[in-house]
């Protein structure tokens, strides 16, 4: 019964690997970057924000808001557990990396007080324009200042994006 339950445990682990092993190799490099995904990630959260803009419909802006919520809160917990230490190492920073994650205080205190709430009206949408301005500002910050710092570091982005990778599916796993 025990070398059963061994085999068993054995051959889930194995498949689980299988699994993952040809994603990883199927993944075009770029995909990996550590800096391509967060690319994307601020990309996504941009289009959310233009399609809350867009929208009259309430049950639309709800469902775009959970969204904004979770993008913003998964992408900034990536950079700080992750991107971040490892940029400000690499730098030796002492100024980027604290603004960024100051500016991320801000924006968990506005995820806050609009996360789970049905949007109300103009003092709603203005904080949701609020955090968007916000957002532009801090992605603009990140991709034109940090980024390419980071970039002529001796960082491997491959191995952080990897890593930002499977820490983002647990995340959104947690949130469902």
């Amino acid at each position: 019964m025990a070398t059963t339950t061994r085999t068993t445990t054995k051959t889930r682990a194995t498949a689980a690997l299988q699994k993952r092993t040809p994603a990883k190799k199927s993944a075009a490099p770029r995909q990996q970057d550590a800096i391509a995904l967060l690319r994307a990630d601020h990309k996504k959260v941009t289009e959310l924000f233009a399609q809350y803009e867009k929208t009259p419909s309430m049950s639309k802006k709800v469902s775009l808001i959970t969204d904004i919520c979770t993008e913003l809160s998964v992408h900034a917990q990536l950079e700080e557990e992750i991107f971040y230490p490892a940029v400000k190492a690499a730098l030796k920073d002492k100024e980027l990396v604290p603004e960024a994650t100051v500016e991320h205080a801000t924006l968990k205190d506005l995820i806050a007080q609009v996360e789970g709430i049905t949007p109300d009206g103009e003092m709603f949408d203005a904080k949701i324009k609020v955090m968007s301005e916000y957002v532009k500002h801090h992605v603009k910050e990140e991709q034109n200042e940090m980024f390419p710092k980071a970039k002529a570091t001796r960082l491997d982005m491959q191995a952080l994006g990897a890593d930002i990778l499977a820490r983002k599916e647990v995340l959104l796993a947690e949130r469902g």
